[in-house]
Parts: C-alpha cells; sequence; structure tokens
C-alpha cells in the first residue's frame, strides 16, 4: 500500500517558491503604490497655484498669502501625503513645494516644486518628467 501525503522536501520547496515570489512581488507593489500617490503631490499643487492665481487678482501681490487654516488653501494635500509650503515668495512670484510625509517619505522623486509660470520640478533622482 502506498502512503499519500507530502514529504518535508515538498514542503520546503514550496516554501522556497513562495518567499521569491513575494520578494519579487512585494516591492514591485510597493513602488507601484508610491507612483499612485505622487498624484497626491501635483494635485495639491495644481490646487493651490489655482488659488494663488486667484489671490493676486483680488489682491495684487503673492507676499501675503498663507497656505493652512484661514490661507487660500490647506498645507497639506487631500490624502496627507504630502505638505505644502513655499519653496519661494515674493509680491509678484512663487514656488510652491510638496514635502512627502507619512508613507511617501522615501520617495525618490523628493520634493514636487510648482512655480507661477507653471514650470514643475522635483528634488529627487528621479527625472521630473518621471515623477510629473
Amino acid at each position: 500500500m502506498r502512503n499519500r501525503g507530502f514529504t518535508l522536501l515538498d514542503v520546503l520547496i514550496t516554501v522556497v517558491i513562495v518567499g521569491v515570489l513575494a520578494g519579487i512581488a512585494l516591492p514591485a507593489y510597493q513602488n507601484q503604490v508610491q507612483q499612485s500617490r505622487r498624484s497626491d503631490a501635483t494635485s495639491g499643487l495644481l490646487g493651490a497655484a489655482d488659488q494663488m492665481e486667484r489671490y493676486f487678482t483680488e489682491q495684487g501681490t503673492y507676499a501675503t498669502a498663507t497656505l493652512g487654516p484661514g490661507g487660500v488653501y490647506p498645507n497639506f494635500t487631500q490624502n496627507s501625503y504630502y505638505t505644502l509650503s513655499f519653496a519661494s515668495q515674493t509680491a509678484t512670484t512663487y514656488t510652491l513645494q510638496a514635502t512627502p510625509a507619512g508613507a511617501q517619505v522615501g520617495d525618490p522623486c523628493g520634493n514636487f516644486t510648482y512655480d507661477y509660470l507653471g514650470n514643475k520640478g522635483t528634488t529627487g533622482s528621479l527625472a521630473t518628467s518621471q515623477c510629473w
């Protein structure tokens, strides 16, 4: 009569195969999630820029605009993956910056920037075109 079941070797081979697949799939998944969260930065910057233009039309200056409670726009993005701030600000110019927060810290795009002329930028190791 023949025994039915798995040997220890069968189980070990299965565990190794699952481990290798997980080792490949998990980083790819995390990278994809990180990429999808970048839209939080870009939409936040574009929304803040719209409000800055409105503020300039009403006040005639960018210099007195603020972000955060009581400001022209919140100082964090919709999903809170980035915090928004001014990288520079004068009466006639501004550059907005989105800094990664929480789960996005360590994103190879780094900080996102957007200025009054519509110039887009990043401070990380990836090219701006790969991040925006």
